[in-house]
């Protein structure tokens, strides 16, 4: 009896030991998250129309695309490639987000002006026809 309750004793010790060194393996190295701005100079889409899509961000950072599309309007083709984001208010689309940085001015002053050829939009950017060759950029802006 005496040598059974030694084997038992040993047989645990070594359950433990393997269900431990089971458990010890290279821990993972973290990755940084995949950035959701896709590269700056890249053609975005597919289709007819082309123009260029500037976006100028709070830090100054600066991304330029060649947007190509079907659509008619500049809203309908940024918001199909997934490039903006916003509501729905009474004047149109208040685009909140660009390239994923949401600005909010409520809450830090900033907001999203948009800017054709240059030039303040008189209208938002889902009322915004395409014209080919032409430069729409979203900036930044505080109050």
């Amino acid at each position: 009896m005496k040598k059974f309750k030694s084997f038992l004793a040993l047989l645990l010790v070594l359950c433990a030991v393997f269900s431990l060194s089971a458990c010890t393996g290279t821990p993972a190295t973290p990755t940084e998250p995949e950035s959701t701005i896709p590269a700056s100079g890249s053609t975005l889409g597919e289709g007819a129309h082309s123009f260029t899509f500037e976006v100028k961000m709070k830090d100054e950072t600066t991304y330029t695309y060649t947007i190509q599309t079907d659509e008619e309007t500049v809203g309908a083709a940024l918001l199909g490639l997934k490039l903006i984001d916003g509501e729905d208010g009474q004047y149109g689309l208040y685009v909140k987000s660009v390239l994923g940085e949401k600005l909010d001015y409520d809450t830090d002053g900033y907001w999203w002006g948009l800017y054709v050829d240059g030039e303040s939009s008189m209208v938002g950017v889902d009322s915004v026809a395409i014209t080919d060759g032409s430069t729409y950029t979203f900036t930044a802006e505080k109050a």
